[in-house]
């Protein structure tokens, strides 16, 4: 435990040098201590999402509703992660990045226990709006403190790396989720949530240093918030880069959304088996985004963008087609979704760095409504894709053409800005 502590603050202390070459290459000897950390964080979102998949019917059982209406959760969660983070981003420049962490941290272990205690569908409704809402600050963070540290490619190697360590959220939550199901009933699941946000918070307040450059400190007057954000969407470049990360993310999150329902009610596939099949599209994001941060040593992010956004078309386009000639089954599916996600894992951290480069002071602003507008797609996909009429894969491979197909023509668009 000292070991990994004193590491962690060794490297806290190195990036707050002010004679740390911001160009210079990711250093090994310190990307297990604050990256680390920085992964965690991160993958409060996944995490929080993807635990309690493996739960939906025994929800809608408990509160005796529909699989819609636990669906509905996660949009609303994903709503609330969208919202929030437009006020984490000015209070980021403004007080730094630390104290509004602290405070996310502390709503969403407040939150989690309300989850754990909900007697219905309503209250569990607003308490992950109130989860979501602190763990938003999960999401900002983490890439303004990258930002703060190293230029647009270096920034999308470190996202990249980021990746990986989040990456492993997706893999072991639904097996997590599954497993606990059996010993602690669904209700347990939120309280694995509070323990693990503890330790974070512990960890943040024991040994996270400040990143935030005095000289980059900006005003909290809601004009220039305001006039802050209209900048961002004024500027066609960042819009036309987070929304087309953003259409992927939103296709992500219909799978997400969805993937119960057509996994283990469709297909017949056990809560045990389900968090397998998850995990393996989620080692696939894995394995595109190492392979996109080895790339990025000798190419820049606009140049690898394109494919991986071409990639990602196919296989939702491909997964329609499948469906609508009667082909469809399930390994053909995952092939697909497999697919999918490992170019999300080239187009996530690459569309971010390419959004959020040239932001200068703005940094935690950009990267709110990076967030913002991205899981802003994502809460429309997932809503969506839970109040289509029909039964199957179907909703799910529409959007997961449509979403696919808009990410691609988009990222054209950015490319010439």
């Amino acid at each position: 435990m000292k070991f990994g502590e004193t590491v962690l603050s060794d490297n806290a202390h190195h990036l707050t040098d002010p004679g740390l070459d911001m160009t210079s290459k990711l250093a090994p000897a310190y990307m297990p201590g604050w990256l680390i950390l920085m992964g965690a964080l991160t993958a409060i979102a996944p995490v929080s999402i993807d635990m309690y998949l493996p739960t939906f019917h025994l929800i809608a059982q408990d509160f005796q509703v529909s699989s819609g209406d636990v669906e509905r959760t996660l949009a609303i969660y994903l709503f609330g992660m969208a919202i929030s983070q437009l006020l984490y981003g000015p209070l980021a420049d403004r007080f730094g990045r630390k104290p509004p962490l602290l405070g996310g941290l502390t709503l969403y272990i407040l939150a989690s226990i309300g989850c754990a205690l909900a007697p219905n569908i309503q209250v569990l409704t607003l308490c992950r709006l109130f989860q979501a809402m602190g763990g938003a600050a999960g999401l900002v963070i983490p890439r303004a403190v990258i930002r703060d540290h190293y230029d647009t490619q270096q920034a999308a190697r470190a996202l990249s790396l980021l990746m990986l360590i989040m990456g492993v959220a997706p893999i072991l939550a639904p097996i997590m989720g599954g497993q606990l199901l059996d010993l602690v009933g669904w209700r347990g699941i939120f309280g694995a949530m509070v323990l693990g946000s503890v330790a974070l918070i512990l960890t943040v307040t024991r040994v996270m240093t400040e990143s935030l450059n005095p000289k980059n400190i900006t005003s909290l007057h809601l004009a220039t918030i305001f006039r802050t954000y209209i900048n961002l969407l004024s500027s066609p470049r960042f819009v036309a880069f987070a929304v087309s990360g953003g259409m992927i993310s939103a296709a992500m999150f219909s799978y997400i959304a969805s993937s119960p329902r057509i996994f283990i009610q469709h297909f017949n596939v056990a809560p045990q088996h389900y968090g397998m099949l998850f995990g393996l599209n989620a080692v696939c994001l894995i394995i595109g985004s190492q392979i996109s941060a080895r790339l990025l040593k000798t190419r820049s992010p606009i140049s690898i963008l394109p494919l991986a956004l071409t990639g990602a078309a196919v296989a939702g386009v491909t997964a329609l087609i499948l469906t609508l000639t009667g082909l469809i089954t399930l390994p053909l599916l995952m092939v697909c979704l497999m697919t999918f996600m490992f170019s999300m894992g080239f187009v996530g951290p690459n569309s971010a760095a390419m959004a959020l480069a040239d932001q200068g002071k703005h940094l935690g602003s950009a990267s709110a409504m990076l967030g913002t507008l991205q899981m802003f797609c994502g809460a429309i996909a997932g809503a969506t894709v839970s109040l289509l009429p029909w039964e199957g894969p179907l909703p799910l491979v529409l959007m997961l053409a449509t979403c696919t197909s808009l990410g691609w023509s988009i990222g054209l668009i950015a490319r010439r800005t």
